[in-house]
């Protein structure tokens, strides 16, 4: 059970063998802690001087018997990301020292802390809101540095401050319907109801452009489903390999050889692409090669973007046009490959589709080919990272309920709805509002946001 009594350690960086390891300790007792299970080199009161690194040793609290050689980093309340005493210990990056280490501060009286536990007090304590928090994890699995810069820009609180604005105009909607409410003897005039909703739709309008802009935020915080599809042993896993610059499938001259999904995230002008190679689509008796084509099949339907494999040397082919009519046209980007093999110089049909010819071979048209796909995916809708951006899911949901209490508020007035019925919609407005910033939270929801988050952060 969560206690903002206790005091808390984690583990904070990556398990494995690297050149440094840090265990992270907050809490009323974290400097107590420390106390008992690090040995300073130089005999000083090393917990009054803050702010600086301390050389010396872990040590078993109970035995004395010397764990690691560390440099010890003391941060006392307010000035701290939890807002709360912290201490760091930073260790040789090892699973031995690091565990060890935490096994010590844990007999020393630390709790484990729980998953995003430390930017969860921060929170609390009011040194993050909530989409300043959320923002945390956003930048920890940053997949590009496009999405890193929007995740920086949200911690730095711009989506927050554009969220409070809206949220104080609606207060002072709700204000207005309130007041009516208790002076029933002042009875709110049309021309006051006009007003007010007048300021209603200029607030819709402004939500409005917070959704338009969600998509964006989508692309930049999960990347683009982007399915490499077409007949087998037209060079889809040749393209796969040719954009992430190695060998990550298998290539062989024998028809179908992908038959599982292959997964890895690429970075095209910013814009993370998660690229899948897929099985050739084709009918086969072969039971493994089938189930491979049922799951390519599956994928297609819910992708963001297609890049279909076609051979330069045939155009489209029959079983192509088969394979394309099942497909979305506004996601689909035409790939004639193998243009190095080509003898036919005309220009492949392309039937209306975005195209480019390549050669996953020597690379002839990859760069043409990472222009079209920023066009066909940014088409002008994408706006700089450091905007201001929804990129959550839970946000824009929030968003959209705000602005669905607004329209219900607006039909309302139309129909003369008493002042008192009327704040409902506004009010349920505002508290949607405040679910993004963690204004208006239940404590389920602040549960589930923050177990997303990694143990130690």
């Amino acid at each position: 059970m969560f206690n903002m009594d206790d005091t808390i350690a984690a583990i904070s960086t990556p398990l494995g063998e690297g050149g440094v390891g840090i265990i992270r300790i907050s809490g009323k007792e974290a400097f107590k802690v420390a106390r008992k299970v690090f040995r300073p080199a130089r005999p000083k009161d090393w917990l009054k001087e803050t702010y600086r690194l301390h050389y010396g040793h872990v040590v078993d609290g109970n035995t004395g018997k010397v764990i690691d050689e560390v440099l010890v980093s003391v941060m006392k309340a307010p000035r701290t990301y939890t807002r709360e005493d912290v201490v760091e210990i930073n260790c040789h990056g090892g699973i031995v020292p690091l565990r060890e280490t935490l096994k010590a501060v844990l007999a020393a009286g630390a709790r484990p802390a729980d998953p995003g536990e430390f930017t969860k007090r921060a929170f609390l304590n009011g040194r993050l809101d909530l989409t300043q928090a959320e923002s945390v994890i956003d930048i920890i699995r940053s997949k590009t540095g496009e999405s890193l810069k929007m995740a920086v820009s949200q911690l730095e609180g711009r989506l927050s401050r554009r969220i409070r604005e809206i949220q104080d105009r609606v207060l002072g909607l709700l204000a207005g319907l309130e007041a009516a409410v208790d002076f029933p003897e002042d009875e709110i005039e049309e021309k006051e109801i006009e007003q007010l909703s007048e300021t209603a739709g200029e607030i819709i309008r402004d939500l409005d452009g917070l959704i338009d802009d969600a998509e964006t935020g989508r692309i930049y915080r999960e990347g683009i489903r982007t399915i490499i599809a077409g007949r087998p042993n037209v060079g889809k896993s040749s393209l796969l390999n040719a954009l992430l610059g190695r060998e990550r499938a298998i290539v062989t001259d024998i028809p179908g050889t992908t038959r599982d999904v292959i997964e890895e995230t690429l970075n095209i002008k910013g814009i993370p692409l998660v690229l899948m190679d897929t099985a050739g689509l084709r009918e086969t008796m072969d039971l493994v090669e089938r189930i491979g084509v049922e799951k390519a099949r599956e994928l297609l339907a819910g992708a963001d973007l297609v890049l279909f494999v076609a051979e330069a040397s045939e155009g489209l082919t029959r079983e192509d046009r088969e394979i394309l009519k099942g497909m979305d046209r506004a996601k689909t980007i035409l790939i004639f490959n193998k243009t190095d093999l080509r003898r036919d110089i005309r220009a492949p049909e392309a039937e209306g589709l975005p195209s480019v010819e390549i050669s996953a071979l020597t690379g002839e048209g990859l760069k043409a080919l990472e222009n079209k796909i920023e066009e066909v995916v940014a088409g002008g809708r994408i706006k700089s990272p450091e905007s201001v951006i929804v990129s959550s899911a839970r946000h824009e949901d929030a968003i959209r309920r705000a602005r669905k209490h607004m329209e219900d508020f607006m039909a309302s007035a139309a129909a003369g709805i008493p002042a008192d019925l009327l704040s409902i919609d506004v009010r349920s407005s505002w508290e949607a509002l405040g679910e993004i910033t963690g204004t208006t939270l239940t404590e389920d929801l602040l549960e589930r946001i923050f177990n997303d988050f990694c143990i130690g952060k």
